[in-house]
């Protein structure tokens, strides 16, 4: 059984600093039995990361449609986890207001980094929460869970304009503020009628991992992988320059894309 001083002990051993900006996407179950389960882990979390921002994507994706169409940051659960879920309850914990995409940030930075996510209409704009990683130099977590779960790409093609990954008609969802008005924020939602190129996304850990954006290691029992998010954006971008086409199947990066040969 793990306590909160051996999660602590992991995020520092897998390469997490006190005052870094961390983004942790997450599997509870693969971490193994903690002592009081979830809520130690984000006492790990939190208590190690109190000088830094810590923050929990807290999607809500898979629920948001034309019916059922108005998000409440106060009440909306998210569809990624157990962890985000806890996590946006917390105590000085503050929710974005993107209606598909959210994000919930604990840390002296948490309000700055959360505001404006009603202003977007799409699901990473390169000035929202998912470009703000790019710009505080942000390291990402996949705490027991692979690349498949990695939002930034997303983002990276996004700002890149990729052709086919957004709708190109607007989905009419709400937004219920803190004050309890309701906005309208028309969204172009994810879309590929060929395939979900987020299933591909993991063929970027080997060019990671080569190249030092990405290093493995575990928190309690739960293989991770610890990323840069400059280093992912970067080498993302100037691959998808080489292949617009990137992630509709999941052959293999070429190797002589990122590996020199003397």
């Amino acid at each position: 059984m793990y306590s909160k001083d051996d999660i602590i002990n992991s995020i520092i051993n897998i390469g997490v600093k006190r005052t870094d900006t961390l983004l942790v996407h997450s599997s509870m179950k693969s971490v193994g039995i903690v002592e009081n389960g979830a809520d130690t882990v984000l006492d790990a979390f939190m208590e190690y990361m109190k000088d830094g921002l810590l923050i929990f994507p807290t999607h809500t994706w898979a629920q948001m449609n034309d019916e059922y169409n108005i998000f409440n940051p106060e009440t909306e659960p998210s569809c990624v986890g157990i962890l985000s879920n806890i996590f946006r309850k917390r105590p000085n914990v503050i929710r974005s207001l993107h209606p598909t995409h959210s994000v919930a940030a604990y840390g002296s930075y948490a309000i700055e980094y959360a505001s404006g996510e009603e202003k977007w209409d799409t699901p990473c704009p390169r000035d929202g929460c998912w470009g703000k990683l790019y710009d505080r130099r942000a390291k990402i977590l996949f705490l027991g869970c692979s690349l498949r779960c990695n939002t930034l790409l997303h983002g990276v093609e996004e700002w890149n304009s990729i052709p086919i990954r957004l709708a190109s008609t607007c989905q009419q969802l709400k937004i219920v503020t803190p004050e309890g008005q309701i906005i309208n924020r028309p969204l172009h939602r994810h879309y590929n009628p060929l395939c979900d190129v987020s299933e591909h996304y993991g063929k970027m850990l080997e060019p990671f991992m080569c190249l030092g954006i990405a290093k493995k290691g575990y928190i309690g029992d739960a293989g991770s992988i610890l990323c840069d998010a400059v280093g992912m954006a970067d080498l993302t971008t100037l691959f998808l320059k080489r292949n617009p086409d990137l992630f509709i199947d999941n052959n293999p990066v070429p190797t002589e894309w990122y590996i020199k040969k003397y």
